[in-house]
């Protein structure tokens, strides 16, 4: 949803609290050497920022290669939020390879390049994911600390559970008890009804065996058809930066440098017979003559996001040495996983022509609804700009008795978790693809979620400035390309559900295909990102000879560097991965401050 009508929007201000002890140039900083210096102020990075700064006599500077979030009207505008990306001041504005799976496209991978990263610029769906993604990565690394029965704790430290913006009754729609009150991020559930959702839920109950309602996904059971919990509070966004770096703004021993780019860590010595990493190197421009350069005298953490960690650490010499010779970097290192293992959630359209006037589409159009809808919001913070762009979505499994499951294994992280998620929404969404001029539209997303593609993350050169190259390898395996079918057929026969009946004319376009061909046809022209990657700096056994880092964060084979972000996760969690990272986050602030 990047219709041109609301770009304009991206550079609209918006009066709003001011940020403090934040630098925009590197000679502003009151300092050079830190306790803590961490690269990245975004999903990570801002946790991680808050937890350590709370001892006032630690030392706490953050680098961010991105802007500030403060008056970006998109990043406080919930229904505004996919404007911010792609090719905007405030995205990296990357692309991917050419997909090999997907008919050789080329398209935008969206990453946020602002303060929050993208807690930012996501779409702010909210939740944390299966039980049985904790497990399993309990399991692959030998730490129980990270089982679901340990991390679920950390919802305590970081929701902060809110009235949705309408005010209306949510009585069965969540489970209080499974969530916070006192944390920081704030989380509520719709606050603007979308005409579809009572049909969704009529739905889960003419439906029910295959469509189950699910009341909570928080409880880590997240099969069924759930609402929506958005990172939004009182009609706002509610992002890492808001939230946990605006609370820890006022100390004065947390600096903030944005336009900050770092070129890479440095090796400063050697500690317990491993290279010690203290200094860091970064640009405010790539025409900057000299970089800066901070000193941590305990600790560098890496929470720039699966692209840019994977990056950064190259750059420092620490990946597969023959890549690295390729570019001339001396190897410190030698790790082959840095960089390997990418894995994201797969995005595909599947779009229906629909009666009236009742989808969002006229507002997506521009004129006078969208600026009726716009005063509304700026009155009042009420109304579908309150709100992101879905109010209900659903994981679901392909049956135990599928039969592809006779010839490849379960990539699910387990008999509980899911294969796929649909995303409900009320308007045309299909990114890349412009809206047709007329026509009202329902969108059920199909997002594949346990994909066993593989892909990497690799240098282009040895230019800190240079776009890295991304190969998710999305849909290159059996497996995907069933369970995207699948995905779709599923779509299609929700809306055979009796609430549909006034509503649904049929398919639009490709959505309409029925034979395997016709759907792999689909699947291929309108596949993207849901911009979900993780996987490229994975966590596993302190002992293992694959992964990048311990169940500690620390990098393998280094001293004084850590990485903090979604790249540790090894496989996909069941979720829309702010929530998991967040979590993720807080288990390692807490392994950090006990001085593990």
């Amino acid at each position: 949803m990047r219709p041109s009508t609301l770009l304009p929007f991206v550079l609209c201000a918006l009066a709003s609290p001011s940020f403090a002890a934040i630098y925009t140039k590197p000679w502003q900083l009151p300092r050079i050497t830190y306790d803590y210096i961490i690269i990245g102020a975004g999903n990570a990075g801002n946790v991680l920022a808050h937890a350590l700064s709370a001892n006032s006599n630690t030392q706490v500077l953050v680098l961010e290669a991105g802007v500030s979030d403060e008056n970006v009207l998109p990043a406080i505008a919930p229904f505004l939020g996919p404007t911010l990306t792609p090719n905007t001041p405030y995205d990296w504005n990357y692309t991917v390879a050419a997909q090999e799976g997907l008919d050789n496209r080329v398209f935008p991978y969206p990453r946020g390049r602002i303060l929050g990263g993208c807690t930012t610029a996501n779409y702010m769906v909210h939740h944390y994911g299966s039980s049985e993604d904790y497990d399993k990565l309990a399991a692959i690394t030998g730490d129980n600390s990270l089982k679901w029965s340990n991390m679920k704790q950390y919802i305590q430290l970081h929701e902060k559970i809110v009235p949705p913006t309408d005010g209306h009754d949510t009585t069965g729609q969540y489970d209080p008890s499974l969530h916070s009150t006192s944390g920081q991020v704030s989380v509520s559930l719709p606050g603007n009804s979308q005409t579809i959702d009572a049909k969704v839920i009529a739905t889960t109950e003419e439906f029910s065996e295959e469509f189950p309602f699910n009341q909570d996904i928080t409880d880590g059971n997240v099969l069924g058809i759930s609402w929506v919990q958005a990172s939004i509070g009182n009609g706002v966004r509610s992002s890492s930066s808001t939230s946990y770096l605006r609370s820890a703004n006022s100390r004065p021993n947390l600096h903030v440098l944005i336009n900050a780019t770092v070129q890479k860590v440095l090796q400063t010595g050697f500690k317990n017979g491993k290279p010690l990493f203290g200094g860091v190197l970064f640009q405010s421009s790539r025409h900057q003559f000299f970089p800066g350069f901070v000193l941590a005298t305990k600790e560098v953490i890496l929470s720039a996001g699966s692209i840019n960690t994977p990056q950064i650490l190259l750059l420092s010499g620490i990946g597969p040495r023959a890549e690295l010779s390729a570019l001339r970097i001396p190897t410190i290192i030698n790790n082959p996983s840095v960089g390997k293992n990418l894995s994201d959630h797969v995005l595909l359209p599947t779009i229906f022509n629909v009666n009236g006037q009742e989808s969002l589409d006229n507002i997506l159009r521009g004129g006078a609804p969208l600026d009726a809808a716009l005063n509304q919001w700026t009155t009042s913070k009420t109304g579908v700009i309150a709100n992101t762009v879905t109010n209900n979505l659903g994981f679901l499994r392909i049956p135990n008795n599928a039969t592809i499951f006779s010839t490849v294994g379960d990539p699910a992280t387990g008999p509980t978790a899911s294969h796929f998620e649909l995303i409900f929404c009320n308007f045309w969404l299909n990114p890349g693809v412009a809206m047709p001029a007329t026509g009202s539209f329902l969108t059920i997303i199909a997002a594949l979620i346990s994909p066993s593609s593989r892909g990497f993350v690799k240098l282009a050169s040895d230019d800190p400035w240079d776009k890295p190259i991304i190969d998710p390898k999305m849909v290159t395996t059996a497996f995907d390309k069933f369970a995207l079918r699948e995905a779709v057929r599923s779509a299609k026969r929700f809306v055979t559900a009796s609430a549909w009946d006034d509503y649904v004319i049929g398919p639009y376009g490709t959505t309409a295909g029925e034979t395997d061909a016709e759907l792999d046809t689909h699947v291929r022209q309108f596949s993207t990102t849901v911009f979900h990657p993780v996987g490229t700096a994975s966590m596993s056994a302190p002992n293992s000879g694959w992964g990048v880092v311990d169940p500690n964060f620390k990098v393998k084979g280094a001293e004084g560097l850590r990485v903090v972000d979604a790249s540790v996760w090894p496989h996909l969690p069941n979720a829309h991965t702010q929530g998991p990272t967040y979590l993720i986050a807080q288990r390692a602030a807490a392994v950090i401050k006990a001085g593990l």
